[in-house]
């Protein structure tokens, strides 16, 4: 059993405390915002999501038995309320399974040294659906591509080869400087 340094405000808010679940809110939106604005690669969109993801989360606070802390539960929350919209909307992932450009090489640091955050966000807009919710799961996120197979419901290996396009699609955006803003 783990200790979330919110524990007092979680047990008040599971008690039904609405003081309490406005501090949770308030505590975690931010981080569950950015989570849901690079999956859904729309502001307003974003925006529903988290109302979404906060009211389930407000729904099943009940479940939550500190296994876990509880940014990283609501978190789960978070990125299935947005596939799951995804889904909804049948979009067309793209997803490959040519192999042949993954190298188990483990290269994130390098890419990301010396890049402005902001310019790699504004690119990964260009992306297609399917390679900008991989590479945001598993660079920005943290996910392995274990558990982004899973999520997606594919294979690891198509995750791999999705989040290496994704990366080397982002570098040609970046050295081209062909962001949008």
């Amino acid at each position: 059993m783990r200790t979330d340094i919110h524990k007092e405000i979680i047990e008040n808010s599971k008690k039904g405390n609405s003081k309490a679940q406005y501090q949770l809110y308030q505590l975690y939106a931010k981080a569950m915002y950015n989570t849901c604005y690079r999956m859904m690669n729309s502001r307003s969109e974003a925006e529903d999501m988290l109302q979404e993801a906060f009211t389930e989360a407000f729904m099943k606070l009940h479940t939550f038995r500190y296994e876990s802390t509880f940014g990283a539960w609501l978190k789960r929350i978070v990125v299935n309320k947005c596939l799951n919209e995804i889904k909804k909307r049948k979009a067309d992932l793209n997803f490959v399974e040519d192999m042949t450009i993954y190298n188990e090489k483990k290269d994130n640091e390098d890419f990301i040294t010396g890049l402005n955050t902001d310019n790699i966000k504004k690119a990964m807009k260009q992306l297609p659906e399917g390679s900008r919710m991989i590479f945001s799961l598993y660079l920005l996120e943290g996910y392995d591509h274990r558990e982004i197979a899973q999520i997606l419901n594919t294979s690891e290996s198509n995750s791999k080869s999705q989040y290496m396009r994704a990366k080397r699609k982002i570098k040609e955006i970046l050295e081209g400087g062909k962001y949008e803003n």
